[in-house]
């Protein structure tokens, strides 16, 4: 919604008429204030359109989240660079189903940026890895299943590495 540095800047301001709040014994909105800041801040490292494509997509509404996702217009003076691997991120998931070669450039991105989780990294690669399957890259497939593999910290996409790794044989 805000550039992300305006968020920064209406945050400061917040912290500052709240310590005038706590000068002239308004204790509670000082507090109430520095909360109200607090959630600011927090919007600055976690975009509020990407937590809502998030949400949409726990409920398999790609509609939806391409709907969030729209309302970014610029992510790289927008987001931050987490922020906008994750923006990447959510596009390839959307793309995968209809175009591999733009979704292939939008996960190479995300991972290039940046995405915190480690499951996050272990779905990207393992969806590269399926591209690379589908375009007869073998050896490419099976180096990114590997690091899928390794990213993969609570063995929850350990079902997908096995099933791919099984079709990987076939190819």
């Amino acid at each position: 919604m805000f550039h992300k540095y305006i968020k920064l800047v209406i945050a400061f301001a917040i912290v500052v008429w709240s310590v005038f709040q706590f000068i002239d014994g308004n204790i509670m909105n000082g507090i109430t204030l520095v909360l109200f800041a607090g959630i600011i801040v927090f919007f600055y490292y976690k975009n509020e359109f990407i937590l809502l494509a998030f949400f949409k997509l726990r409920k398999q509404d790609f509609e939806g989240a391409k709907k969030w996702l729209a309302y970014i217009k610029k992510p790289e003076s927008a987001l931050i660079q987490k922020q906008q691997g994750y923006f990447y991120f959510l596009h390839g998931l959307m793309i995968s189903q209809t175009n591999l070669t733009e979704s292939e450039k939008l996960f190479k991105k995300a991972l290039g940026l940046g995405l915190s989780m480690h499951h996050d990294i272990a779905m990207a690669k393992l969806n590269l890895a399926g591209i690379a399957m589908t375009k007869r890259r073998k050896r490419e497939a099976t180096e990114l299943l590997a690091e899928a593999k390794k990213f993969d910290k609570h063995n929850m996409l350990g079902d997908q590495i096995k099933m791919m790794k099984q079709q990987l044989k076939k190819i």
